[in-house]
């Protein structure tokens, strides 16, 4: 008549296994999103919004999060946020190292100090 309650063991079980497949689901997001930015032509750039987007199921910051994890080569001076500016001062050694990156493959930028996104938005 009534139906047994799982144990507690069987929903930490239940649990974990969520979890793992939700961190594959994820490095899989992650891949997919070097293997975007590996694609990015020099001199445009995409940001982390459009990532989240060609990717699906997630969100700017997760993509912002999988950048912050990228393998070293990548070309990750080619993402930006959505303003068409640069990265914290922390990322690449400072804003300048990714700006005289980017100006290099002839990104423009405005008087403010922003990425030309009408000019160089990837896509």
């Amino acid at each position: 008549m009534f139906e047994k309650k799982p144990e507690k063991k069987e929903k930490k079980e239940e649990k974990k296994e969520g979890k793992k497949e939700e961190r594959k689901d994820f490095r899989e997001k992650y891949e997919e999103i070097y293997l975007i930015v590996a694609a990015i032509p020099a001199g445009k750039v995409v940001t982390y919004g459009q990532l989240a987007m060609m990717v699906g199921g997630m969100t700017a910051r997760e993509a912002g999060r999988a950048m912050s994890r990228a393998p070293s080569g990548l070309f990750a001076h080619r993402v930006v946020n959505r303003l068409g500016e640069m990265s914290p001062a922390y990322v690449f050694g400072g804003q300048d190292v990714q700006r005289a990156a980017l100006e290099s493959e002839g990104v423009t930028f405005t008087k403010a100090g922003r990425i030309d996104m009408k000019k160089h938005r990837w896509k």
